[in-house]
C-alpha cells in the first residue's frame, strides 16, 4: 500500500488557480456582499461562474457520466478546503448546498425526462433547489418517523404535512419533498421523494426562520431556512423520483461525500481564522509584549494549528478510503469526520475571537459571523451525537464479549507468558531449567 502526501502537478496547478481566484475576486467582496444589487450580482456571478467552468472545475463532485469530472473524494476534499475560505465560493463553483446533494440524488434516481427538466438546469446554475426532510414535531435525527404524507389519487400524488428549517426553500425553483407513501414499509421503505416546483398550489412557504446566524428577519435571502406547510398539494406522477419507497436509498446518495466537503470547507474557514489570530498576535501589544509572546496565546495558536492539521489528515484518510471502498464501507468514519471537524472549527473560531478581544467579538472582523453560522454544523446533517453513536456501535461490533477476567488480565496471562518464555529460550539454544523471574 503506497502513501503519498502530494497531489499530481496538474491538479496542484488547478488548486493554485482556485486559491488565487477566491482570494483575488471573492474574498474582497465580503464587506459589501450583502449590499450588492441582486440583478447586478446575478450578472457578475455568471461572469465568475463562466471562469470556473472554463477551468473545468464546475460541479466537480459529479461522476463523469453525470456531467462531472470524476475527481474522487480526495481531490474534492482539497478543492473544498479552498472553497471554504469564502462562503460565496460554493455558489461560484457550483457546489452549494443543498443543490449539490440534490443533484446527486437526481443523478442517481431521476428518469432522463426528469433530468432534462430539473437536473441539467440545476447543474448549469440556471435554477436552484431545496430538500425538505426535517419536520418541526419529529426529531430530525430520526427520519424513519415522518409526519408528511403523499397519497396517490389517480395519476397524481397529494401531499400534506409540515416541514421546517428547509434551506433555500423561499428562493428555490423546486423543492425535493420527503414524504411517507407506505406506513407499512417502515423503517426504511415507507418514504418517497417528490419534486414540487415553486408556486405549486398547496405548498405555502410560511416564513424564513430567524437563526443564530441571521437573527434579523429577511425573507427570500439565499441560505435562509424556511418553514413550509403542504395542504392538499397535488403533483403529477412524473414528479416522483425513483419508485415509491425509494426515499431512503436516494437520500443516502446525497450524504456521504457531502460530509467530506462540509468538513474541508470548515477547515478552510478555520485556517483563515487562525491566520487572523496570528496576525493579531504579532501586531497587538499587551503588558509590554506582543500577544504572541504570551504563553496563553501561544497555546491557542499551537493547539489550533495542531487541531486543524490533525483534522485535515483524518478527513483526507476518510476521503481516500471512500474513493477505494465506497461510502457504505466508511459510513462510520464519515460521521466521525463530521462530528470531529465541526468541533475543531468552532474551537478555533472561539480562540480567534478571544485573542482579537472586543474586535473579534465585533462585526468589524468576520469571525463572529463565521462562528454564528458555523455553530449549526454540529446540528445539521445529523447531530454530532448521532454520528458518534454510529461510530461507537461500529467499533463495539468488532469486539466479542468475554466471561470472567478481561483478556488483558495480567495474572490470567502469566501461565501463557511463562510457556512462551520457555519456548523462546529453547529456540534460542539456552539450557533448560531456568524459569522466568517471579
Amino acid at each position: 500500500m503506497a502513501w503519498d502526501f502530494e497531489t499530481d502537478p496538474e491538479f496542484a496547478a488547478q488548486l493554485a488557480w482556485m486559491r488565487g481566484f477566491v482570494d483575488d475576486h471573492l474574498i474582497p467582496l465580503e464587506p459589501v456582499f450583502d449590499e450588492l444589487p441582486p440583478d447586478e450580482w446575478k450578472t457578475v456571478k455568471k461572469h465568475l461562474q463562466d471562469q470556473v467552468k472554463a477551468q473545468g472545475l464546475w460541479g466537480a463532485f459529479l461522476d463523469p457520466k453525470l456531467g462531472g469530472r470524476g475527481f474522487g473524494q480526495l481531490k474534492l476534499a482539497l478543492m473544498s478546503e479552498v472553497i471554504g475560505r469564502c462562503m460565496m465560493s460554493m455558489t461560484i463553483f457550483g457546489v452549494q448546498a443543498p443543490d449539490s446533494g440534490n443533484m446527486e440524488l437526481l443523478a442517481h434516481g431521476a428518469t432522463e425526462a426528469q433530468k432534462e427538466r430539473w437536473l441539467w438546469p440545476n447543474l448549469r446554475g440556471e435554477i436552484s433547489s431545496a430538500f425538505a426532510l426535517t419536520e418541526p414535531f419529529h426529531a430530525g435525527a430520526d427520519p424513519t418517523v415522518i409526519g408528511t404524507t403523499a397519497v396517490r389519487d389517480g395519476d397524481d400524488w397529494v401531499i400534506n404535512g409540515h416541514k421546517w428549517f428547509i434551506t433555500n426553500a423561499s428562493v428555490a425553483d423546486f423543492v425535493l419533498v420527503f414524504a411517507e407513501t407506505d406506513p407499512e414499509g417502515r423503517p426504511h421503505r415507507h418514504a418517497s421523494v417528490f419534486v414540487v416546483p415553486a408556486g405549486t398550489p398547496g405548498m405555502e412557504i410560511v416564513r424564513d426562520i430567524p437563526t443564530m446566524g441571521h437573527p434579523e428577519r429577511s425573507f427570500g435571502r439565499p441560505g435562509n431556512h424556511a418553514e413550509i406547510v403542504f395542504r392538499d398539494c397535488r403533483v403529477s406522477g412524473d414528479h416522483l423520483i425513483g419508485g415509491p419507497g425509494d426515499g431512503f436509498v436516494l437520500a443516502q446518495q446525497r450524504l456521504g461525500g457531502g460530509r467530506i466537503h462540509h468538513a474541508m470547507r470548515w477547515l478552510g474557514q478555520a485556517q483563515r481564522a487562525l491566520d487572523i489570530m496570528c496576525e493579531r498576535a504579532v501586531s497587538r501589544t499587551s503588558h509590554g509584549r506582543t500577544l504572541g509572546q504570551h504563553q496563553m496565546v501561544q497555546d491557542y495558536i499551537a493547539v489550533s494549528h495542531t487541531d486543524i492539521q490533525a483534522a485535515r489528515l483524518l478527513t483526507f484518510q476518510t476521503a481516500w478510503r471512500m474513493d477505494r471502498l465506497g461510502a457504505r464501507e466508511v459510513r462510520a468514519e464519515l460521521g466521525m469526520v463530521k462530528a470531529h471537524v465541526s468541533k475543531v472549527v468552532l474551537a478555533v473560531l472561539d480562540r480567534a475571537i478571544q485573542v482579537c478581544g472586543a474586535l473579534g467579538y465585533s462585526a468589524d472582523l468576520p469571525i463572529e459571523s463565521w462562528y454564528r453560522t458555523t455553530r449549526f454544523g454540529s446540528i445539521g446533517d445529523g447531530p454530532d451525537e448521532l454520528h458518534k453513536s454510529v461510530l461507537a456501535r461500529t467499533l463495539l461490533a468488532r469486539h466479542t464479549p468475554v466471561e470472567g477476567w478481561p483478556t488483558e488480565h495480567v495474572p490470567s496471562r502469566r501461565p501463557a507468558a511463562e510457556a512462551k518464555w520457555a519456548e523462546l529460550r529453547a529456540a534460542a539454544g539456552l539450557a533448560a531449567g531456568r524459569a522466568a523471574a517471579g
